[in-house]
């Protein structure tokens, strides 16, 4: 992120729009709501600063490490890898939890995920993701290589069947950046018994540049999102499996890939206003979902095209909709218009599509300095953001009301101690019962556990 960026950001973050939409799946965009200030009631308190230098929380809260980059794995297969990024919760039996956590690794650098027999998808790739299993305590049973092989593995999203789909962002075929095979690909990954899903790419859901996924649990289709570099910009998809919500391994069977195609709008990073809402969306087949010879983005859908927008990222199911993210658009990067972040909302029985947040800049430098991406609905009903930039890193919350407050600040300088640098956090998630918030952060690799008087 460009300095100039930073300090344009850093001014805070206005939203406007209907905010609860962000929550529970409300009936449609009424008004506007602006967060002001940082929120005191909302919140918890002040940060307070952590003597071990690890995480700073508010009063009341405490935190546990679960797992370090560079420690052995408690499965003996390796070391903990680095580049902690999206991550699920799962209940287990026994009042056990099982976490599956993405490490969005690339060929060269940090610790990558072990090779293990059986779950390594291309020796070459050194992405995956390992999966932790919790006791009734929150205490760690066991760490392992849940999928290894992939690459960039960045975000994804769960399953109705409680697995979680892990995506990776990036396009590169075999034979680039030293690749045995073509990467671009989803894989499900079984967090209490990763053997049951292997590493077998789900192909029918398509080659590109994948963020994150959300499955709508009446249907069982599954909606996907692409963080697409560079013009001409990602696409919003949705892919109807041959056998829909058949549990686990059920998506292998294979399905239709089709391409969101909204009329008269190539582009929706020109649209600005709060509420705007486009009737008779189309669903375009992806002519070659495999991406072949040409990026599915630059594949031809007809005379009429197909839309796009920049930054796709988050991606999540509520009420009876569909939500995605835009994080950033730039008119200087090639977007037809330019914003601070938007929210989507897609209403599959109305085929209507419905601008209901938008996200700008304050003059309250208070406020958190980051356009949304990957965001998580908290049990008590809110909204949690991982900051991603410059400067001190944060989780914010959200509330209904639309007021923004602090719940945990990184505290590992990776820098120096005249130019401190703080790894971002990814992967933020809780606990099925709700009690739990686990989080990554994203250098040096560590996963927290932070319980406290979550309301």
């Amino acid at each position: 992120m460009s300095a100039t960026r930073r300090q344009i950001l850093a001014a805070g973050i206005v939203f406007t729009g209907a905010v609860s939409e962000l929550f529970a799946g409300g009936a449609g965009a009424a008004g506007a709501t602006t967060a002001g200030a940082l929120g005191h009631g909302a919140g918890y308190g002040p940060l307070l600063p952590d003597p071990d230098g690890l995480l700073d929380l508010p009063a009341g809260f405490s935190y546990k490490v679960l797992s370090r980059q560079g420690d052995p794995l408690r499965s003996g297969e390796g070391l903990v890898p680095s580049n902690h990024d999206g991550m699920g919760a799962f209940a287990g039996r026994h009042g056990r939890t099982h976490l599956v956590r993405n490490h969005e690794n690339r060929v060269t650098g940090k610790i990558g995920v072990p090779t293990v027999e059986g779950l390594t998808y291309d020796p070459a790739a050194k992405g995956g993701c390992t999966a932790l299993t919790l006791d009734g305590r929150g205490d760690v049973l066991d760490e392992r290589v849940a999928v290894a092989g992939t690459a960039v593995n960045c975000a994804g999203g769960p399953t109705p069947w409680r697995t979680w789909l892990t995506c990776e962002e990036t396009e590169d075929r075999a034979g680039t950046n030293g690749y045995t095979k073509d990467h671009g690909f989803v894989f499900e990954v079984d967090g209490a018994e990763p053997r049951r899903t292997g590493a077998v790419p789900l192909t029918a859901m398509g080659r590109f540049q994948h963020e994150a996924v959300a499955v709508d649990p009446r249907s069982g289709i599954v909606y996907e999102t692409e963080d697409a570099f560079e013009r001409p910009f990602g696409l919003f998809y949705r892919f109807l499996p041959h056998r829909p919500l058949g549990g686990t391994g059920s998506l292998r069977a294979g399905g239709a890939l089709e391409a969101m195609r909204v009329p008269g709008v190539p582009d929706l990073s020109a649209i600005q206003e709060t509420g705007a809402s486009f009737d008779g969306v189309e669903w375009v087949p992806v002519p070659d979902p495999s991406a072949a010879v040409t990026p599915i983005r630059h594949q031809d859908f007809g005379p009429r095209g197909i839309t796009h927008a920049q930054k796709l990222e988050g991606c999540y199911w509520g009420g009876s909709s569909v939500y995605f993210v835009s994080s950033f658009a730039r008119a200087k990067d090639g977007s037809a218009g330019t914003h601070f972040g938007q929210v989507w909302r897609y209403e599959p029985h109305r085929r209507r599509l419905t601008l209901v947040v938008v996200f700008g800049p304050r003059t309250d430098v208070q406020l958190p300095g980051e356009s949304p991406d990957n965001i998580c609905l908290a049990p008590s009903g809110g909204l949690m953001v991982c900051e991603d930039g410059n400067g001190a890193q944060h989780v914010f919350g959200v509330s209904r009301k639309g007021e923004v407050y602090a719940v945990a600040r990184g505290a590992q300088n990776i820098g120096t101690p005249d130019e401190p640098e703080w790894g971002e956090f990814a992967g933020v998630t809780f606990s099925p019962d709700g009690s739990t918030m686990y989080v990554n952060c994203y250098t040096p690799g560590t996963t927290f556990a932070v319980t406290g008087p979550w309301r």
